[in-house]
């Protein structure tokens, strides 16, 4: 009698005895098919994996009684069931509510095309590969592993989402914001290390006057209680000798991505646009920094982004593409495009020509002018990387000032209590302060 066909869908990024229990039990039934979830269709319902697909791939074809692999590229199990027409589908009871909950139902309503069978083992309360995520990442990761997760979100996610952060503190919020949107969780993907944020924290203006044993002291203390992967602000990444130097150091602290800027000069922020002197590099030179700094890496992981500022002095489409041709030539692995203006328009026509580039790299968009456009919108536009640039402390510094004005108005702080947390809640906020 021919053996039957048993599929298991699996992520074998933490295999834990509730795994195994139902390979044994799809075993029992017949031969055994794994559909390994992609990194991709892993980060469409919860965090990117720890493991890359080819390891977690070595994994699941060593399992006992597992007699193939096959890629299952969506969260959907359709394409594999009609391709394979397994008359078992075998998974854990978990999952008939949540977000695998529509899943579920979809597995059941093609399984009845062939007159297959959904097969569920019940969850005797073994451990969630989720919650083993999560103490993992209380445990914390290493330069190596951060440092590779942002080329891999980059394959796995249509656009890669991505919050300021300026301290410890705000690299705590990027790193557990969490909220749940149409059934499916969302969080921030990685951090941004902003110059102007780090500056005006400290008081100072946007001239790029930190030095960067500054700004690598609180990187120290972002890098100490975060996991997720984190973009530098680079600022026009100094002398071209001297970006050589931040490269390594950026590189060996597991900094995912650097960012420069093709301006040269005294730094001003970027959104003062024409109303304040600014000089663009010329991109021969620009192009002979991006070079120099690919050279000097020691990874293939670490990212060197050219931030193309055309748009903000007024040159024009033209020029823009120009150089974004030259410094994707020069080494650069992705493209970021500013502009200041509200009605996005810049941005709009800008990525459409880039979509007609025979060479293209990421492209990365920072909407600080154009905040009335979607991720969504973005991301079709051929957008992949989304920094939202400078909103924690923005949103901050109101706030503070609210509550420092309370007190003066009030003589006494229990008005200003009403925009503050509990004084229990700031002392047990960071782990080990109880």
């Amino acid at each position: 009698m021919e053996e039957k066909i048993v599929y298991v869908a699996l992520s074998a990024d933490m295999l834990h005895p509730g795994h195994l229990e139902t390979i044994e039990k799809a075993r029992q039934l017949g031969g055994v098919i794994i559909g390994l979830l992609t990194d991709k269709a892993i980060a469409s319902y919860k965090r990117l994996p720890l493991l890359s697909f080819d390891h977690r791939k070595i994994i699941a074809e060593n399992i006992k009684g597992v007699k193939e692999v096959v890629p299952q590229e969506t969260l959907d199990y359709t394409d594999n069931l009609r391709k394979l027409r397994p008359d078992y589908v075998v998974h854990g009871d978990d999952w008939k509510e949540g977000v695998q909950k529509e899943t579920r139902q979809k597995v059941i309503e093609v399984l009845k095309e062939w007159g297959g069978e959904l097969v569920e083992v019940p969850n005797k309360g073994t451990v969630s590969s989720t919650k083993l995520q999560e103490a993992l990442k209380e445990i914390g990761t290493t330069p190596e592993l951060r440092l590779k997760t942002l080329r891999r979100l980059l394959s796995a996610k249509p656009i890669v989402r991505v919050l300021e952060a300026h301290n410890g503190l705000t690299g705590l919020i990027v790193e557990h914001t969490k909220i749940i949107k149409d059934s499916q969780p969302r969080e921030f993907d990685a951090m941004w290390i902003s110059s102007l944020t780090e500056a005006t924290a400290k008081g100072k203006p946007d001239i790029e006057f930190p030095d960067l044993s500054s700004r690598t002291n609180v990187l120290q203390d972002i890098l100490e209680g975060t996991t997720k992967p984190i973009i530098f602000d680079g600022d026009t990444g100094g002398q071209t000798e001297h970006f050589v130097y931040l490269v390594r150091t950026l590189e060996r602290l597991g900094i995912s991505a650097v960012i420069i800027e093709d301006k040269v000069g005294l730094k001003k922020n970027s959104l003062f646009g024409t109303e304040v002197f600014q000089q663009q590099e010329e991109v021969h030179k620009f192009a002979d920094k991006i070079t120099t700094g690919k050279k000097a890496q020691v990874s293939d992981d670490f990212m060197i982004i050219a931030r193309i500022e055309s748009l903000i002095l007024g040159k024009g489409i033209y020029d823009a593409i120009i150089r974004a041709k030259a410094y994707i030539e020069a080494g650069a692995d992705a493209i970021m495009i500013h502009s200041k203006e509200k009605d996005a328009n810049e941005i709009i026509k800008f990525c459409n020509e880039y979509s007609k580039f025979e060479k293209k790299v990421p492209l990365v968009a920072v909407p600080s002018a154009y905040s009335h456009v979607t991720e969504k919108e973005l991301a079709d536009l051929g957008v992949n990387i989304v920094i939202y640039a400078n909103h924690l402390l923005r949103s901050a510094y109101p706030a503070m000032k609210k509550t420092a004005e309370s007190i003066l108005m009030n003589d006494r702080a229990k008005e200003a209590e009403e925009f503050c947390m509990s004084i229990n809640d700031i002392l047990t906020l960071i782990p080990g302060g109880k």
